[in-house]
């Protein structure tokens, strides 16, 4: 049973963003629109963060504030109440254990932002060209020290967080943090209104070209949905356990779901103009970040602060979805070992330090590392993100529709209305849990 909480909606919502909103938001969801059809990529898109990913995120909040507990702690209490089988606490393991696998390439990426925030910084980074910038991230895959140093930075900001607790660490840092995020995401638009690129920009995000959808957009659009919103990591329900009883479910997931996918259309609207003003290929995916834009940033008109900015505000995302992973993590420390909080969040940094240097070796002396044909870092990669995290979410899915009662999940969401209940738990029942299950069929055999 959790011991502490939020003070407030606002502090959840903002902790919550921060979990959901990360680097794939900045980077992957704009290059993922432009290439499968602009607009129409984005209302299919939509139609799955709201009909699939609201409802998965509303039942996964509700078991966390129902249960009171760690994601496992949670799932075993309710599978108590509603006369299940114990065996619905090793869902909320597996949550915790898809958290680990994500933090093992999430944070040594996070190190890259952070490094380029230090060259930035330093001034290192202008009047680079594409040679220049390709050569500064080849080297910096290939220095073990340095991919360590900055990774334990990414995740020790983290764990700083962490370790000062819910309402003086998450809370009162999130707070801070999303909204400066927020400020730099907007203050970057601005810039490019003025500095160019922009109306390319909107045609390559925005013109709709429906002859590009196709059943692979919609399974495109259906992960991406997914997986952006955070689900089935364990930090949606650890952060459901924080959640006041006063607070709606409901209007907070939604209010997550358009936050997430504001941040990412607006980041687009800051990493394309200044692609196109500055003739640059938008298909680099990964790369566009690392190789192609620090040549465009050289290229502008103070493109030095511009650089700052962009690195600091890949720099909050990276370190807030780090603090949503790392919570539930070291609170099921706590729980299962009765250790308190500080002792279990230094913990957690060295066991996220440890993993990481896995991650890292997988990008130089570990190339050759594999198994059935896959590098390491290609496992590292599909597990987590194409087996467990679907298969967390359609069990998450499953006991809420089928194994839970219905009068415990109407008094959790508080829904007055019941047919927007209704709406909830049917599309829980027939359309998010097939979907996921689409979703896992199709990453298992890709």
């Amino acid at each position: 049973m959790v011991t502490q909480g939020f003070r407030s909606r606002f502090g959840f919502l903002m902790a919550s963003i921060g979990f959901a909103v990360g680097l794939g938001n900045i980077w992957r969801f704009p290059y993922v629109t432009g290439e499968n059809g602009g607009s129409a990529f984005v209302l299919v898109y939509l139609a799955c963060a709201f009909l699939i990913g609201v409802p998965i995120l509303m039942a996964e909040i509700m078991i966390g504030r129902r249960g009171k507990g760690t994601p496992s702690g949670s799932m075993l209490v309710l599978a108590s109440v509603q006369g299940r089988t114990a065996k619905w606490r090793h869902v909320g393991h597996l949550n915790l254990l898809t958290a680990l696998l994500i933090l093992m390439a999430y944070s040594v990426v996070a190190g890259w932002v952070l490094y380029y925030l230090y060259r930035a910084l330093s001034g290192t980074l202008v009047s680079v060209n594409s040679a220049v910038a390709s050569g500064i991230f080849d080297v910096l895959l290939a220095d073990v020290p340095t991919l360590l140093l900055w990774s334990f930075v990414a995740i020790a900001l983290a764990g700083a967080i962490v370790y000062a607790g819910v309402e003086k660490g998450i809370e009162r840092g999130v707070t801070i943090l999303m909204p400066t995020l927020f400020v730099l995401l907007l203050g970057l638009v601005v810039f490019n209104a003025f500095a160019g690129g922009l109306p390319q920009a909107m045609g390559y995000l925005f013109a709709a070209d429906f002859s590009k959808v196709t059943p692979a957009t919609a399974l495109a659009a259906i992960s991406q949905a997914f997986f952006s919103i955070g689900v089935a990591m364990a930090g949606m329900m650890m952060f459901g356990a924080y959640l006041p009883q006063d607070v709606s479910i409901a209007k907070s997931a939604v209010t997550i779901v358009i936050a997430d996918t504001g941040v990412a259309l607006l980041a687009g609207l800051v990493i394309f103009p200044m692609v196109f003003n500055n003739g640059l290929d938008p298909a680099q995916g990964t790369g566009l970040i690392f190789q192609t834009l620090p040549v465009a940033f050289a290229q502008m008109p103070g493109g030095a602060w511009v650089a700052i900015v962009f690195f600091l505000l890949l720099s909050v995302a990276a370190v807030t979805s780090i603090v949503g992973l790392f919570e539930p993590i070291g609170a099921w420390c706590t729980e299962r070992f009765g250790w308190p909080r500080k002792r279990a969040a230094i913990f957690v940094v060295f066991i996220g330090f440890g993993l990481s240097i896995v991650s890292v070796l997988s990008y130089n002396h570990w190339t050759d590392v594999g198994l059935f044909g896959k590098s390491l870092g290609t496992w590292i990669d599909f597990v987590p993100n194409s087996v467990f995290l679907p298969l967390g979410g359609l069990l998450i899915a499953l006991f809420a529709g089928w194994f839970m009662v219905r009068s415990d999940c109407v008094a959790e969401l508080g829904i007055a209305n019941t047919r927007w209940f209704d709406v909830w738990f049917n599309l829980t029942r027939y359309v998010v849990a097939p979907a996921v299950l689409v979703i896992l069929i199709a990453g298992l055999f890709a």
